[in-house]
């Protein structure tokens, strides 16, 4: 079980581990050991998740997520199949951990007089400016 939150937790069984051969650079080690780990986590399918947690997950994971709604994510940082993994499920609890952040909800405002003049002011300069740039008149 992977804890998130105090109020969140993952199952174990929600989550899938597979090992591959990393890539990169590493020599005989590389050829012939699978210290890569890539693990899946199935969002929309989840029951440990709340809905707006996996609206916003899925809206963080971009394009670590497939279209089946499953969140992939590659470690290979290290030599060790067993600190990839580890690396590999902080970043999920680290992005778990930013989609439970509720968005701060935006207070709309009017604009200050002050800015509505001066916004006024740069029109009326701009549109000199333009007037400017046309043909010139011939007043014969």
């Amino acid at each position: 079980m992977i804890q998130i939150t105090s109020w969140l937790r993952i199952e174990d069984d929600e989550i899938i581990e597979k090992a591959a051969r990393a890539s990169g650079p590493g020599g005989q080690h590389v050829n012939k050991t699978s210290t890569a780990i890539e693990l899946r986590f199935d969002v929309r399918g989840s029951p440990s998740l709340p809905e707006d947690v996996k609206t916003r997950l899925e809206a963080l994971a971009g394009s670590r997520l497939t279209q089946d709604g499953v969140l992939v994510l590659f470690a290979q940082g290290s030599r060790s199949q067993e600190m990839n993994r580890q690396e590999a499920r902080a970043r999920l609890v680290e992005l778990i951990l930013k989609a439970t952040e509720r968005p701060k909800a935006r207070r709309p405002t009017k604009p200050t007089y002050s800015s509505k003049l001066k916004r006024l002011e740069t029109k009326g300069k701009r549109a000199g400016i333009k007037s400017l740039r046309g043909r010139p008149r011939g007043d014969d």
